[in-house]
């Protein structure tokens, strides 16, 4: 009991320490005397913990039994069905269709567009002043937001793009079979409507504190957006239901389901197979993003806009060199995937919905986009153009679905191409393995398709996987703080309070199993789209308005924007 308190003493004092002594640490005698100080923390903090679990049989299991019957329950809530297709995901698909039409093929006619905005093309426009304006909020609008186009981008990026890239594709291509790809990438077509609509909206809603910082998504447009539509009831109680849910994605999918896929590639590469192993792993993680989520929104922008970058140019570079290796047998691959989508074979549970199910719910996970969670990071950005951030935030499921998800996809759907494992015969989220009857699920499946071709890229993909995971935990650790202190108030001591709940999730997550995680982790993340869907429908005219407004301003420099 000593070292437990110990272990909490400890995480306060690393999260008390004010944010400022860690984004501009200089080497006078104070400063130097807390690196030291929190040097000792990190010390002490392991060796606690250690003795703690060391004392602990099966911990990880005792922890698994626990969680198991919370993930069921609240899985089984959130996938509520009509004639077996989850409501969440009618709402998802509905509304992603209806932005599409309705703003004309916004995430096809102006993706040249968006690129051009993230490059800084029209960012001199913000300090000409509005035709119309009220000139006293010129100057101030001019100051809007904490970070620019790319690092909100890249921090939202950071937030989707994460292990379900690389674990949950493979669970839906197991699950659903080659077909499962179709659908994922049309979803992701489709997704990136939708998350233009919800960050214009994170934008236009925001509100900014004295001190200049921000804070946005649903949980503001959701309040204050119904509240101008004379319904404030409607409002207040979607906000609050978002906001409730934020924190628990954060906790789920935003962290511990990272942690525990990581655990899992760290155990399975190097054997660490001890009952209490993922309980180590997952303290040294948590102490990781402790450091990087003390210092706030612009430490995440800066610590995301340099890992996304490199994250992604070696995962996708490796998954190009593997399916350029295999060029020939890429057409048979892509007609299977356009033949499967609508006759899957027999053995994939659900038929043709069962195929469409698995690849929107995985796109719908893996790109969140209708969760609402993006607008929170796009929010921070500095503009007074609303509509300019919805345009880059588009570009999200794009890279993260369409690109990232379906490399995976067509590397595992290569490697099974001889039958290593038969689609649909999945357990607890864990497939057959033919030639051993060995059960494996999630990241392990990746890494082995990885490692047929490129022998030995399994122990580089332990690096990726690590970035993966750190990246989207620090992004959702944000997420979840702005929801928290939306309900429970922005002082320092609420944020500590959050920051704590939040660091335990991550050694939950690594000591869980991989089928407890994905329940909780999958219906939490998807329950976001009930408050947040809903709300869209009411308040997507104010989009409208500010694309309009927005194309009218860059018109001289961009003719072909008025369309």
């Amino acid at each position: 009991m000593t070292d437990i308190l110990t272990f909490v003493l400890t995480f306060h004092h690393l999260l008390s320490i004010p944010s400022e002594h860690w984004v501009n640490l200089n080497p006078n005698p104070m400063n130097t005397l807390r690196v030291w100080s929190l040097t000792g923390s990190f010390i002490l903090l392991f060796a606690c913990v250690s003795g703690w679990a060391q004392t602990a049989t099966g911990l990880d299991q005792k922890i698994n039994d626990s969680f198991m019957p919370v993930a069921l329950w609240w899985e089984r809530f959130v996938f509520s069905s009509i004639a077996g297709v989850p409501i969440v995901l009618i709402l998802l698909v509905l509304g992603a269709l209806w932005f599409t039409f309705y703003f004309r093929f916004v995430n096809i006619r102006h993706f040249a567009l968006a690129i051009r905005i993230v490059r800084g093309k029209y960012d001199h426009l913000e300090r000409r002043k509005l035709q119309n304006d009220i000139p006293d909020t010129i100057k101030d609008e001019g100051h809007y937001g904490e970070v620019n186009h790319f690092q909100a981008l890249a921090t939202a990026v950071s937030g989707t793009v994460g292990l379900g890239n690389i674990a949950m594709v493979a669970v839906a291509i197991s699950i659903g079979g080659p077909g499962a790809t179709f659908w994922m990438i049309v979803a992701g077509i489709l997704g990136m409507s939708s998350k233009f609509v919800e960050c214009t909206l994170g934008v236009k809603y925001r509100e900014i504190s004295k001190a200049g910082r921000v804070f946005g998504g649903p949980m503001y447009y959701l309040s204050k957006g119904l509240k101008e539509r004379q319904m404030p009831w409607l409002g207040k109680v979607l906000s609050v239901a978002f906001a409730v849910l934020c924190v628990g994605a954060s906790f789920g999918g935003g962290n511990a389901f990272q942690s525990n896929q990581a655990a899992a590639q760290l155990i399975s590469r190097f054997s660490l197979h001890t009952p209490s192993t993922g309980f180590y792993i997952g303290i040294v993680l948590a102490l990781l993003v402790g450091v990087i989520i003390i210092g706030g929104i612009k430490r995440i922008a800066r610590v995301t806009e340099k890992i996304v970058p490199f994250m992604a140019i070696l995962y996708v570079g490796a998954a190009l060199f593997i399916l350029f290796a295999h060029t020939g047998e890429l057409g048979g691959i892509f007609r299977q995937i356009i033949d499967e989508a609508f006759t899957p074979k027999a053995g994939i549970a659900g038929g043709f919905f069962g195929v469409m199910i698995q690849g929107f719910r995985r796109a719908a996970f893996s790109n969140e986009a209708g969760a609402g969670s993006a607008a929170i990071a796009h929010a921070a950005v500095q503009t007074k153009f609303p509509a300019s951030e919805g345009l880059v935030a588009l570009l999200e499921p794009f890279i993260d679905t369409v690109i990232i998800c379906t490399l995976t996809a067509l590397v595992i759907i290569l490697f099974n191409a001889e039958g290593v494992f038969a689609y649909g015969d999945v357990v607890n989220n864990e497939v057959l393995l033919t030639a051993t009857g060995e059960r494996i699920g999630g990241v392990n499946i990746t890494s082995m398709a990885f490692d047929a071709t490129l022998p030995g890229f399994s122990y580089l993909l332990v690096f990726a996987v690590l970035l993966f995971a750190f990246s989207t935990m620090i992004s959702w650790s944000y997420y979840g703080l702005q929801a928290w202190s939306f309900l429970f108030g922005r002082g320092r001591k609420t944020a500590m309070v959050y920051k704590i709940i939040f660091l335990t999730f991550t050694v939950l997550g690594s000591s869980v199993t991989l089928d407890a995680v994905i329940k909780f982790s999958d219906s939490m993340i998807l329950a976001l789209v009930f408050p947040n869907m809903i709300g869209l429908f009411f308040l997507f005219p104010d989009v409208k308005k500010e694309v309009t407004k927005y194309l009218r301003i860059i018109s001289p420099e961009n003719p072909g924007s008025r369309s």
